[in-house]
Formats: C-alpha cells, structure tokens, sequence
C-alpha cells in the first residue's frame, strides 16, 4: 500500500525502478491525474478512489474515476480523514465507502452493484481473501 502525497514524479521514478509485476499493490488515496494513473497501472498497480472524488471541484480524481479500468481499481474512504461530501467536515467511517462508489458509478453511467462487485473483487484478488 503506498500513500504518494505530493510526491507523484519522484514515486514513480522509484516504483519503475522496481519493475513490473502482475499484482504490485495498490496506490492508496489516488490523487494525480489520468496519465500518471494509467502508467501506474501499466506497472501492475491498482489505484484507490478516495472519498475526495465526491468533492464538486474534485474535477481530476473525477476524470481519473472514469476512465481508468474498473478492474484496475479499488475505492476507498481514507478514514478518519477526507470524509466524502455529504458527511464532508465531521468524522470519515469506513462505512461511508459507499459514498465513493455511489460517485464512481454516476461518473462511468454504470450501477452502484457493479462497482461494489468488480471493486470488492479487485481488493480480494489483490490481498489474497478469496
């Protein structure tokens, strides 16, 4: 699990370094742009949505929930920081996860269930739960 904060260019160099595997582990609390998600991917990591893509002027991590695989994807509720915007301000809950996927689903015009499902999916493949 590997938290980049403002450090995007200098996380990738190092984690290119190490080279590509099929399941690296998960960029947690996603928060760079389209590009720099898909070369993640492209290295074999997931990334993680945070509540923050709920936020009105969230407009990059919307564009990155989008687009990039659904299967290459886990979403995520950063708890107890970054509450999702209907509990925005106040205590984040692991619970409030749903709010995440809920906006990741608006954004790709695809149900809720199907986020929940190929999402959980991708987090019990990567940890090894199934």
């Amino acid at each position: 699990i590997i938290h980049d904060r403002e450090a995007h260019d200098r996380v990738f160099s190092i984690l290119r370094k190490m080279g590509k595997r099929e399941k690296q582990g998960v960029i947690h609390c996603f928060s760079g742009d389209v590009e720099l998600a898909h070369s993640f991917i492209d290295l074999g990591y997931y990334i993680s949505i945070p509540g923050t893509v709920t936020y009105k002027k969230a407009s990059v991590v919307k564009d990155v929930a989008a687009v990039i695989p659904l299967e290459r994807m886990l979403v995520e509720t950063d708890a107890p920081f970054l509450a999702p915007a209907p509990r925005r301000g106040k205590r984040n809950e692991p619970a409030f996860v749903e709010y995440t996927a809920r906006e990741i689903a608006k954004l790709r015009n695809i149900s809720f269930e199907e986020v929940a499902i190929q999402t959980s999916k991708n987090a019990e493949d990567l940890f090894g739960l199934t």
